[in-house]
């Protein structure tokens, strides 16, 4: 952690600026990882899952019976936590849907407004030192009010290729129907290419 002491007005600018990434600079680390899974499928995957996060999975997607383990693993207490909090938040973005608007604004002349949600819909939970559990609540569940019929959620799992119960539960609960193994770059690979090709079985 770098501390400031009685810094100037210009440091203090400089040092709260939010970092930016030429677009370039993107698509020249992203072309290229999108090319090697279009070509090697899951191969490339593992590859990148190895690379990037120094895992290896014998799955890259979460079998049914791991989020069985998961949720008989998360303890009573942070279950109760994790559906309070799943209530309190389906019950905020609830009150935000629109409802099907009609508007004659002269005569032979109607306008309307009505909301479509998105088919699928790809949610990207950050790993590291802490579960982001509360993340998947934020992101699945207003997607799921909405009327998102796909939801796919990619996190890096841990050393043994895991991923913490508590993400998997609060996935399970709040209607994820495909979760991933994968870090940063991978999960966009794995949302964007192989899941149109997701064995229905997982």
């Amino acid at each position: 952690m770098k501390i400031l002491k009685d810094p100037s007005a210009e440091l203090l600018e400089s040092a709260l600026k939010r970092p930016t990434v030429k677009l370039k600079n993107i698509k020249k680390t992203v072309k290229p990882i999108l090319k090697m899974v279009r070509e090697k499928g899951d191969k490339a995957l593992h590859k990148y899952n190895l690379e990037y996060d120094h895992v290896q999975v014998q799955h890259l997607i979460v079998t049914k019976n791991e989020i069985k383990a998961a949720c008989n693993h998360v303890d009573d207490e942070l279950k109760d936590a994790i559906n309070v909090a799943s209530k309190n938040i389906a019950k905020f973005h609830a009150a935000q849907r629109t409802p099907y608007l009609e508007v004659s604004t002269m005569p032979g002349v109607v306008c309307r407004r009505k909301s479509v949600p998105i088919e699928r819909v790809g949610l990207y939970i950050p790993g590291g030192t802490a579960p982001l559990f509360s993340t998947v609540l934020m992101l699945a569940i207003p997607a799921q009010i909405a009327g998102c019929s796909e939801l796919v959620l990619c996190t890096p799992p841990n050393k043994n290729g895991k991923i913490h119960p508590a993400i998997l539960y609060a996935a399970h609960i709040s209607g994820v129907k495909y979760n991933y193994k994968g870090g940063r770059r991978t999960s966009h690979c794995c949302y964007g290419i192989r899941h149109r090709k997701c064995p229905q079985g997982l």
